[in-house]
Order: structure tokens, then C-alpha cells, then sequence
């Protein structure tokens, strides 16, 4: 099996949140044996900005599940949701 690289979008609950408290929260909750590539923003509209956050993980049956779930429980959080799918060579 391989590696594949995942794209999570992350929403934040309002505008107000402070994204980089945010980045750093998701960054403390991938752990091995997956990976943090990025976290890239996304404006999206009215102040509301989205975090493209890559993660790299077995290729397997339920590779992100674990850590879309534990994105989903932290507070300022809206919602969590893959984007993208990719296999790495």
C-alpha cells in the first residue's frame, strides 16, 4: 500500500475565530502515522475563511476518519469535510 495525500476543508464557526489558534489545534491533533503537509486559507465570503489542510496518510479504508472527527470536536469548529484525494507516488 501507498500514501495518500487528503485535502480536509476546515470551517470555522464565524469570522471571528482566530485561525492561527485554529492551525495550531490541527496541527497538534495529526499524529502518526499520518501527516500535516499544509495548512493553506481560503477566503470563502463576508470575513469567512476556510482552512485547506492536506494530511498525509496510509492508503486505506478510512485513512482520515480518526482525524476528521477529532477536527470536528474542537470548539470553534463548523464543520469538516474532504475535499480532495490523491495518491502519492
Amino acid at each position: 500500500m501507498g500514501e495518500v495525500m487528503n485535502t480536509l476543508k476546515v470551517m470555522p464557526e464565524n469570522p471571528d475565530v482566530d485561525l492561527e489558534q485554529l492551525k495550531a489545534a490541527i496541527a497538534d491533533l495529526v499524529k502518526e502515522p499520518a501527516s500535516l503537509h499544509a495548512i493553506e486559507e481560503e477566503p470563502i465570503a463576508f470575513g469567512l475563511v476556510a482552512l485547506n489542510t492536506m494530511v498525509i496518510v496510509e492508503d486505506g479504508e478510512g485513512g482520515t476518519d480518526a482525524i476528521e472527527a477529532a477536527i470536528a470536536e474542537l470548539e470553534d469548529v463548523a464543520s469538516v469535510e474532504v475535499t480532495a484525494t490523491g495518491r502519492l507516488m
